[in-house]
């Protein structure tokens, strides 16, 4: 279905206002739910951060060239506020930090899998798939760390669709900031759905480093708090590359239309979806709220700016994200790119082989590994643990798991502790021959 929603009714802000009993709902139980009804609640409160957080900028950057207007913004900030509440308690009390973390890599690798394989821009694809195989192992490392302090299997909470094993290793991921600096769109001529995208996966990303922030200290495991920090970190890159697509030129009352267009089509998105019947109403309500902040800023954006808001939006919704299994797509990228870099042009890429001695990211990466890299602690752990890293793929997948790791490794700036392919191919073998001996006791 097809529609435009600068053209439906939408709810009127004057009834959005909710009670306590409304906005914070009843979670969802974590035994029980679906692992994209997960995914869609992480991306929803990521999505509404950024929009209440952009309304308060929104706020400070407005002059008081229509007082009202501006009462507007803020009654709108209020309502984006409640609506991030509302999705962010939806996660249950007893399901644990490393759990949500599981989920939270689990929507980063699906949704840019996703939306590099529905972006029109062939310059915007390539900056999603690079940043595919971060998260990809970000998700591998900390596996190993639900299964070690916790017991928890992947599959418990990625219930088989997204694969788990090692991608480009995080302690490569460490770059200077500045190198991560993308070429932007043009305003005039990129895809509403380039636009869309962009402002979706910056939300995810944006959201997932915010959450490491304030949960990665949480556990005793010094390790482990490492690698929350180490991660953490990554994920300041990730919104440094994403945000820089955008072009800078756009006024503030664009970018307001663009974020309250953002919000109405992945809300739209997730009522289409979702299978949890009670989740599936909030969803709807929260459509129906958006199109009603997208008609206010459309309003105002035609009044200061003189134009019409389809220039920038077009006039149809646009789907940002269907979460599904994309686990063919990113074994794809996965062994095509593993050994690709952030070139020095600070535009494009290179390989590994190609990266010149003097690359601005190998000193940032000596030094933040100069005593160990925490991500490969993990793996050094899961091996004493269980004789070898926690791995959930198909089996085509895993008996490529050591050549994948020879391609993504650096032969400069890696860590001391960092697991080498033949020691990973020894832990490989080893597990293998624990396991044979089981089933002959059997």
């Amino acid at each position: 279905m097809t529609f435009n929603p600068l053209q439906e009714k939408g709810l009127p802000l004057e009834k959005q206002l909710r009670n306590w009993h409304q906005i914070v709902g009843k979670p969802y139980k974590k035994q029980e739910v679906d692992c994209y009804t997960r995914t869609r609640q992480i991306l929803m409160n990521g999505i509404e951060v950024e929009g209440w957080g952009f309304k308060h900028q929104f706020n400070r950057f407005m002059h008081d060239i229509d007082c009202e207007d501006k009462a507007t913004i803020s009654r709108l900030g209020r309502i984006e506020n409640q609506q991030q509440m509302t999705c962010n308690w939806l996660c249950p009390a007893d399901q644990s930090v490393l759990e949500t973390t599981l989920g939270y890599e689990q929507v980063a690798v699906d949704l840019t899998a996703w939306l590099a394989q529905n972006e029109p821009d062939k310059y915007v694809k390539e900056v999603f798939d690079f940043g595919l195989l971060e998260d990809f192992d970000h998700l591998y490392r900390y596996a190993q760390f639900a299964y070690m302090t916790e017991g928890v299997e992947p599959n418990y909470i990625v219930h088989n669709q997204t694969d788990v094993i090692d991608g480009r290793p995080t302690q490569h991921h460490h770059n200077c900031n500045a190198l991560r600096r993308r070429k932007h769109y043009d305003k005039t001529t990129a895809s509403p759905q380039t636009k869309v995208n962009i402002l979706t996966v910056l939300s995810g990303e944006q959201q997932t480093h915010n959450f490491y922030a304030e949960h990665g200290f949480m556990y005793g495991d010094h390790v482990l708090r490492e690698t929350y920090a180490e991660i953490k970190d990554v994920e300041e890159e990730h919104v440094t590359m994403y945000e820089s697509l955008i072009d800078p030129s756009e006024t503030m009352f664009e970018k307001a239309l663009l974020h309250e267009f953002t919000e109405v089509c992945n809300y739209y998105t997730c009522f289409e979806d979702e299978v949890d019947e009670e989740i599936k109403k909030i969803w709807e309500i929260f459509l129906d709220m958006e199109i009603g902040h997208l008609k206010l800023v459309a309003d105002m954006f035609k009044k200061y700016e003189k134009r019409d808001p389809e220039e920038v939006i077009g006039s149809e919704i646009i789907i940002p994200c269907r979460f599904k299994s994309q686990k063919t797509y990113v074994q794809k990228i996965l062994e095509k790119e593993a050994d690709k870099r952030l070139a020095p042009d600070g535009e494009f890429y290179n390989s590994i082989d190609e990266i010149p001695d003097d690359w601005e990211s190998y000193p940032v990466q000596e030094r933040l590994a100069e005593i160990s890299a925490p991500s490969e602690n993990c793996i050094r752990l899961a091996g004493i643990y269980h004789d070898r890293d926690i791995v959930e793929a198909s089996e085509t997948l895993k008996n490529k798991q050591v050549t994948i790791l020879e391609k993504g490794l650096q032969k400069k700036a890696v860590a001391h502790n960092t697991v080498m392919p033949d020691e990973l191919q020894e832990m490989i073998d080893k597990h293998e021959e624990r396991e044979e001996e089981k089933e002959k006791k059997i």
